[in-house]
């Protein structure tokens, strides 16, 4: 039942991550789109925190299902927003174009994106881009308050303050991380922030105390929310606009499978180690995923502005 769930949870954000960074790529300058973007995606983890606190004070007393019942918020925003937020000014540029053209605007996306040798090539760097970075980000994420409260033996309620610690340093790494992004390049941020949550997973499993785990979480938060504070910017400025949504959509939803295998493998690893042995794993997957942007993809390739 909960798998069933899951995936129809993860079909709805998956298409609300795509939908709404390409919507605002669209929309925002290129001087200053990583920073809206950034900004944007920390509203991501507010939500994280808010679910967090509401998880602590709800669950004990009330159960799971009280807190799945407060879910149907977002899902009135959207039902807002559809009618209420109108398509952006280059994706009607973009389909007059093609109509003109005589191009056949029903032609599948993905030939469109593979029949085109440099599209086909950021599809693939990005699919992979994507699914280390999400096989690191989720395993962490499931499994970090599992973590805190069975191998540093947290209560619950101790756990849940330190998990708002982690999450409210990444609003800020993920705020300086679109700021960096529009003066620094968005390729130096990117590769910064997930080489850098790379090299300091291991300084957790390995360096941590009573005295210092809330310090190695906040840095730890501040440096992992970095490459999402830049990925949406990145990926929707590596294609063109007649197959943005698609592309980014396809390369980062692919990627998901990271995020599918990624609990899963720590959850196996644990049973015969520990729940740090995963992190180690993780910590790998993010260092791939700095280095494939770094040396293979280049920066603002297309201007989401314009067709």
């Amino acid at each position: 039942q909960f798998s069933i769930l899951r995936f129809f949870a993860s079909l709805g954000l998956g298409s609300l991550y795509i939908a709404c960074n390409t919507l605002m790529a669209e929309y925002v300058p290129t001087r200053y789109r990583t920073t809206v973007l950034g900004t944007l995606q920390a509203g991501w983890t507010v939500g994280y925190i808010v679910a967090t606190l509401l998880a602590g004070w709800i669950i004990p007393d009330h159960g799971w299902r009280m807190l799945f019942y407060v879910a149907i918020v977002p899902v009135l925003l959207a039902v807002l927003m559809h009618f209420l937020v109108p398509e952006p000014q280059a994706w009607y540029h973009s389909r007059n174009d093609l109509n003109g053209q005589n191009t056949n605007t029903q032609e599948s996306a993905l030939k469109r994106i593979f029949a085109d040798p440099r599209n086909r090539k950021m599809f693939i760097l990005w699919a992979l881009t994507a699914g280390f970075l999400q096989f690191g980000y989720y395993g962490v994420n499931n499994w970090m308050p599992s973590y805190l409260e069975s191998e540093l033996g947290m209560k619950f309620k101790e756990m849940t303050a330190y998990m708002v610690g982690t999450y409210s340093a990444m609003i800020l790494g993920k705020v300086l991380a679109g700021y960096m992004a529009d003066k620094l390049g968005r390729r130096f941020t990117y590769a910064f922030g997930a080489i850098g949550t790379a090299i300091f997973l291991p300084l957790i499993v390995f360096y941590n105390s009573p005295d210092n785990i809330l310090f190695l979480l906040i840095a730890f938060g501040f440096l992992y929310g970095i490459p999402y504070g830049v990925n949406a910017t990145y990926m929707t400025e590596s294609f063109p606009t007649h197959i943005r949504g698609s592309a980014t959509g396809g390369a980062y939803n692919v990627g998901r499978l990271g995020a599918a295998i990624a609990p899963a493998t720590i959850g196996f690893l644990a049973s015969g180690g520990s729940i740090g042995l995963g992190f180690l794993v993780m910590g790998a997957a993010y260092l791939i995923c700095g280095v494939i942007p770094a040396l293979l993809i280049k920066e603002k390739q297309y201007d989401p502005q314009q067709s």
